[in-house]
């Protein structure tokens, strides 16, 4: 997730701030947009994210915390050690009692060294919202979070990239670990040590893992116009701070990866969406409620990846855009969402290994 850390933006500004449009061969058409006013709300149980040391080159446990209620797990390693190993999440119920482990939803990937096609397959599985499964756990019985993640062997440079939402009945402790290829993961934890967290410290514990962003006023693209809002700059929209439980450090979600995202439209006239990336390649996943139906789609459809013919901004063009004026252009990549009227809803989460932050834009349908 490293990639996050750019922040180019894409190519916006006011239209008399225009310079560089001669360079290009074909005509430059612009049209303003307006960030849209927003109301924003975190509610929700606990997000564990495990992604530091992103690039691992020993065994052991990776990240660990204590939870109870509603949960998300997001953990994002690559094999940096050289040779084949493993990685798992593993339960532990540390109540005096049974409990009982719901896994309500959730998506697991297969490790690739292509990391952007890994980030979209794993969010593809996550928003189509179909997997449940439950754990029972004796008194301090330990168990794997899903048996198939001792069969994944990960070669040296690939990724692994997992997200589950989780309902414990009673505490237990969660591990992330990486181990050899042949050891038992169970049998592992009793001799595993917990690794040191990397320059960028993107592990940690943070409460209320989801937020919600509703407009303020009904949007009307007759009287609107072409209308975005921004997600993941930390600008407008802030990164959630919390507590590293391994040494009770103070962190940094940058880029709040984990974090779900409900955005909440009321439509007066039927309206397209788009979502547009605006640090640079990108690959993902967007869940549509409208009415009675709903839906997954791949950000961008019919290819991996987009956001790769995005240019660096001006001066003047990042003033522009932190008053809340950017460009529709013909150099705006863009996947669309689909065309919509009444009430709209979009689940979103930031994909992993893709670059933030990205726009929702809103344009008349015509």
């Amino acid at each position: 997730m490293r990639l996050v850390r750019k922040f180019l933006a894409t190519a916006v500004a006011l239209v008399t701030s225009i310079t560089t449009a001669s360079v290009f061969a074909r005509p430059f058409e612009t049209s303003i947009m307006k960030r849209l006013p927003v109301e924003v709300k975190d509610s929700g149980g606990t997000l564990i994210f495990s992604d530091s040391p992103e690039y691992v080159t020993k065994n052991g446990i990776l990240y660990t915390d204590v939870v109870k209620g509603d949960a998300r797990i997001l953990f994002y390693h690559l094999n940096n050690s050289g040779v084949r190993k493993k990685f798992a999440v593993i339960v532990e119920n540390i109540s005096y009692h049974e409990n009982t482990v719901e896994i309500t939803r959730g998506g697991f990937s297969a490790p690739d060294n292509n990391y952007l096609l890994v980030g979209k397959e794993t969010q593809m599985m996550y928003m189509k919202n179909n997997f449940r499964d439950k754990i029972k756990l004796k008194r301090r019985e330990i168990k794997l979070f899903q048996k198939k993640m001792n069969d994944v062997v990960v070669d040296p440079g690939h990724l692994v990239y997992g997200v589950y939402d989780f309902h414990a009945k009673d505490m237990v402790r969660v591990y992330v670990l990486m181990y050899p290829e042949n050891a038992d993961p169970l049998k592992f934890l009793n001799y595993a040590e917990i690794l040191p967290k990397d320059e960028y410290k993107l592990r940690g514990t943070f409460k209320n893992m989801n937020r919600h962003i509703k407009l303020k006023n009904d949007y009307d693209p007759h009287r609107d116009g072409i209308g975005y809002i921004l997600i993941c700059d930390n600008v407008t929209d802030f990164f959630k701070r919390g507590i590293d439980a391994t040494d009770g450090s103070e962190v940094v979600n940058f880029g709040n990866y984990g974090v779900n995202y409900m955005l909440n439209f009321n439509i007066k006239a039927k309206t397209k969406f788009c979502l547009t990336p605006l640090g640079g390649m990108y690959a993902g996943a967007v869940r549509y409620y409208h009415g009675k139906k709903s839906g997954t789609i791949p950000t961008p459809q019919g290819k991996i990846y987009f956001g790769d013919r995005i240019f660096p901004e001006t001066e003047s063009m990042r003033k522009a855009r932190e008053e809340g004026l950017s460009l529709w252009n013909n150099f705006t990549d863009s996947s669309e969402l689909g065309s919509y009227s009444g009430n709209v809803v979009f689940e979103y989460s930031p994909p992993g290994a893709s670059n933030l932050p990205v726009n929702i834009v809103l344009l008349p349908d015509n």
